[in-house]
C-alpha cells in the first residue's frame, strides 16, 4: 500500500514538472451545493497522466533509463510517458489500441515516443508490451497498477486538500485505478477520513463497481468496454494493486450513461478552462445527474482528468 510519505516524495519530485492545478467554482457562489473542479487538463499533457509516469520513469535506476521504458495506453498516459521519457532523456516504445483517438497517437508521437499500434483489447496492449519487455529489456511503465504510478497520481488528491480544506466529497473517475487510489489514499491519510471518495464510471466499463460490489475483481469484455466515448476509461479491470487501495480508502463507485457524458461535456465546453475529453467528464457528469446517489455534502471537487478532447467531437458538441 502506498503511504502518504510515499506521495509527498513524489510530490517534491513532481516540482516544476507536473502543475500544481487550480480548483474552479462551477457552481453558482450562491447555490449551497458548491462544486469546485480540479482542472487537470490544464497540465502540459493535457491530462493528470503525468503525475505518475514522471514519478515512475524518474524513479528508475541508471541502468533501466538506458535501456528504455515501454508502456501501453488508450492515449494519455502514453503522452505521459513519452513527456517524462523526453524530459529524462530516455527511449520510450508505446504499445496503443487501434481505436485510439488520432490526436492522442498523434500527440504521443510528436513527443518522442516510437508506437506499435495493437487490438483494442486492453489485456492485449498489455501482454504486447510485456513480450517486447522481455525481449528488449525495456523497463515497463504501466498505465496504473504500481505503486510509484499511485503515488504520482495521488499527488492531485494532496492538492485539493491543501487548497480547499472544507471539502467533504471528492468525485474521480475509474478507469484501471490508478488516479483514485492515489487520490483516495492522499485524501484519507492526509485529512479528516470523513471526507468521501466516491469513483465514477462509464456504466459500459463498470468492471471498479462490480469488482468494488463483489469483493474480488471482475473482468468487463473488450468488445463492451471499447463501446464508451470515455476513451481513457476502456479498460477491462482494475489491477490488483488498485483493488486493495479502493477496498481501503474508496467509499463507492457509481456510473453515468454516454448521453450523461457527452452532455456533461458539451457544458464544460462552454469555457475553455473546463473543457473536458469524455473521460475527464464524468465525474462531472455524476454531479449533474445523480446527485441522489452522492453524498448530500455542500463543498464538492470533482476531478476533470483530461481535457484532450478529439477536435471533430468538440464541433460536433458546439452544433448541438
Amino acid at each position: 500500500m502506498v503511504s502518504l510519505n510515499d506521495i509527498r516524495a513524489a510530490q517534491t519530485l513532481l516540482e516544476g514538472i507536473a502543475i500544481h492545478t487550480p480548483l474552479f467554482e462551477w457552481t453558482n457562489p450562491i447555490e449551497q451545493r458548491k462544486l469546485f473542479l480540479k482542472l487537470e487538463n490544464l497540465q502540459p499533457i493535457g491530462a493528470f497522466k503525468l503525475r505518475g509516469a514522471y514519478n515512475k520513469v524518474a524513479s528508475l535506476s541508471d541502468e533501466e533509463r538506458r535501456r528504455g521504458v515501454i508502456s501501453y495506453s488508450s492515449g494519455n498516459h502514453a503522452q505521459g510517458v513519452a513527456y517524462a521519457a523526453r524530459a529524462l532523456g530516455v527511449r520510450a516504445i508505446i504499445v496503443m489500441p487501434s481505436i485510439a483517438p488520432k490526436n492522442k497517437l498523434e500527440a504521443t508521437a510528436a513527443l518522442g515516443a516510437e508506437i506499435v499500434i495493437v487490438g483494442p483489447s486492453s489485456e492485449e496492449r498489455r501482454l504486447r508490451a510485456e513480450e517486447l519487455a522481455a525481449e528488449h529489456g525495456y523497463a515497463i511503465v504501466p498505465p496504473y497498477n504500481d505503486e510509484k504510478i499511485i503515488a504520482g497520481q495521488g499527488t492531485a488528491g494532496l492538492e485539493i486538500v491543501d487548497d480547499l480544506p472544507t471539502v467533504q466529497t471528492v468525485l474521480v473517475p475509474v478507469g484501471g485505478g490508478g488516479l483514485i487510489s492515489g487520490v483516495a489514499a492522499a485524501i484519507k491519510l492526509s485529512r479528516n477520513p470523513q471526507v468521501k471518495v466516491i469513483g465514477v464510471e462509464p456504466e459500459l466499463a463498470a468492471d471498479a463497481r462490480a469488482s468494488l460490489r463483489a469483493g474480488h475483481i471482475v473482468s468487463f469484455p473488450a468488445e463492451q468496454v471499447s463501446q464508451t466515448l470515455a476513451d481513457g476509461l476502456r479498460t477491462q479491470s482494475v489491477g490488483a494493486i488498485n483493488f486493495e487501495h479502493i477496498r481501503a480508502y474508496v467509499d463507492d463507485i457509481i456510473t453515468v450513461t454516454e448521453d450523461e457524458i457527452r452532455e456533461a461535456m458539451r457544458v464544460l465546453s462552454a469555457n475553455r478552462k473546463t473543457l473536458a475529453e469524455a473521460s475527464g467528464a464524468v465525474a462531472p457528469a455524476a454531479f449533474l445527474f445523480h446527485a441522489h446517489e452522492l453524498p448530500d455534502t455542500k463543498i464538492n471537487v470533482a476531478v476533470i482528468s483530461g481535457g484532450n478532447i478529439d477536435p471533430e467531437l468538440l464541433a460536433d458538441l458546439k452544433r448541438v
